[in-house]
């Protein structure tokens, strides 16, 4: 099953629904989704509403405005050693704001300053219940799904300081892909195939076996500073193969296609375009 949000032409509601075989039917609002996501789920697998040709609609990520992106960056250790780090003793964690996620097929643009963005293909957890102060298995239980995604990256301005926010935040540089609900993904340290392709050039290949910090433990570690809501999104991180540490350094520019596949997850897409493409960000 895949979750997504969309919007009706001209229209500012989001509604929550299903998609399958360039249809989408319709679930709940946004806000009604969100107060009962479980349950919502449960009733999508004997949905009988209308279908709806997506084409019709403006696909949207299913997340409210509330929500924060939680983003933990080297949680692989092969990603960790190819950028000359060691394996933290903490997840290391840092922000994204909802306004900078897109969707499969959404163009991201490059800044005029930035030489071009990087691939970052992981695997991002969204949060179905409150969480305060819970352990590891408490947290693990609270995941709703599970989605492709990319922390598509601005390298130069995320060097700028040794916090990463300018860098991590582009116009739409957070592709986001449907919602697969966690009973049918399975525990991440099971392991799923995590790839990269650049114009169909393999870059990234790794697997969330090898995750340092499993969701769980991410998720509780969160909820001891602060309580963890419905449609909050945990991106867990990134394997190696990413470009700014080649030789040269391999930076995604305009004419480029990226694509990240997950086992159980799909794929998405993201075409490359240049500065012009902020307009209406």
């Amino acid at each position: 099953m895949k979750i997504v949000g969309y919007r009706k032409k001209d229209q500012d509601a989001v509604t929550v629904g299903v998609l399958r075989d360039g249809f989408v039917r319709p679930l709940a609002s946004l806000e009604e989704f969100w107060s009962d996501a479980a349950g919502w789920v449960a009733r999508a697998e004997h949905l009988d509403s209308p279908e709806i040709d997506v084409t019709l609609v403006s696909v949207v990520p299913p997340v409210p405005e509330s929500a924060r992106v939680i983003c933990v960056g080297l949680n692989y250790k092969a990603h960790a050693a190819e950028g000359g780090f060691t394996p933290p003793p903490y997840p290391t964690l840092f922000g994204r704001w909802t306004p900078s996620l897109s969707v499969d097929g959404a163009p991201t643009p490059v800044p005029a300053s930035e030489a071009g963005l990087d691939w970052e293909g992981e695997v991002a957890a969204f949060i179905g219940t409150r969480l305060e102060s819970v352990d590891a298995a408490t947290g693990q239980a609270g995941v709703l799904g599970y989605a492709c995604f990319n922390d598509l990256t601005a390298r130069k301005a995320q060097k700028l300081t040794a916090q990463w926010t300018l860098g991590k935040n582009g116009d739409r540089s957070g592709p986001l892909g449907p919602l697969v609900p966690a009973h049918e993904v399975g525990d991440l340290s099971d392991g799923l195939r995590v790839q990269t392709r650049v114009n169909g050039t393999v870059v990234q290949d790794g697997n969330t076996r090898d995750l340092i910090f499993s969701v769980g433990e991410i998720i509780a570690l969160i909820s001891e500073t602060f309580t963890l809501h419905p449609g909050d999104i945990i991106a867990t991180g990134t394997p190696e193969g990413v470009g700014y540490v080649r030789n040269p350094p391999w930076l995604l520019g305009p004419g480029d296609i990226v694509e990240v596949e997950i086992d159980k997850l799909g794929v998405l897409r993201t075409p490359i375009v240049d500065a012009s493409g902020r307009k209406g960000a």
